[in-house]
């Protein structure tokens, strides 16, 4: 599975030769040109590593990253900026920057840092096996499902949800638990947010037909995988 990267920067020309680099190195890329659009996609899509400028319209990159911080603690973020003074650093690694890397760069320390950082977070995720979910198999390492000669990917966000599913096969799973979970906070929108994720999940997993995600109202969910009953002859 190809790793997600999201690069946020409002410099169109520097944006498209950074895209087409990473994605000639195979990557999957996806891009905003400012904090409000770049923080949208990420609360929606999820994303394997954030690259992001931190001199942009609408919302900077040091709030749109602390806002990043608060739906995801772990995700590796990189600032790619001209602003180098030592305090502009300081606050980037205050916020929980895992890189700071200063403008004009050459693409292939950019390129290096990135596969670091995420062979660094690979080994931090390894399970022992793949995951077995109905007729579903889990691979939490490549964010796949795969069922028959079909495979899913799966988004960061999507993963970390259906492994805490399938941690508890057939009970019931508070939404508060899912959103401190995924965000850190319990609050309206990101009770939106789950929801939406919840019904692709359910997509997802809706080539097996022993598998359900339940809505218990006002409480939460449950992954139901129902097993096979077999009768005597």
């Amino acid at each position: 599975m190809k790793n997600r990267i999201l690069l946020v920067e409002d410099e169109s020309t520097l944006s498209t030769i950074i895209s087409e680099t990473l994605a000639d190195e195979g990557y999957e890329l996806a891009t905003a040109a400012d904090g409000s659009e770049g923080l949208e996609y990420f609360r929606t899509h999820g994303a394997d590593i954030v690259l992001a400028d931190v001199m942009m319209p609408r919302m900077d990159g040091f709030e749109m990253a602390r806002r990043i911080r608060s739906l995801d603690p772990d995700v590796p973020l990189i600032f790619l900026t001209a602003r180098s003074g030592i305090d502009d650093v300081v606050e980037g690694f205050d916020i929980g920057a895992n890189d700071y890397i200063r403008k004009p760069f050459k693409m292939r320390e950019l390129s290096v840092r990135i596969a670091a950082l995420l062979k660094r977070r690979r080994k931090e995720t390894v399970p022992d096996k793949p995951i077995e979910i109905g007729a579903y198999s889990f691979d939490t390492v490549a964010n796949r499902l795969t069922i028959g000669e079909r495979t899913i990917d799966l988004t960061n966000i999507e993963a970390k949800i259906l492994a805490y599913f399938a941690a508890r096969i057939n009970e019931t799973v508070e939404s508060s638990e899912l959103m401190e979970l995924v965000w850190k906070h319990d609050d309206y929108y990101n009770r939106n947010s789950l929801h939406g994720f919840i019904h692709k999940l359910r997509r997802h997993l809706r080539h097996d037909p022993a598998i359900n995600i339940l809505n218990l109202r006002g409480i939460g969910y449950r992954l139901v995988v129902k097993s096979e009953q077999k009768t005597d002859a």
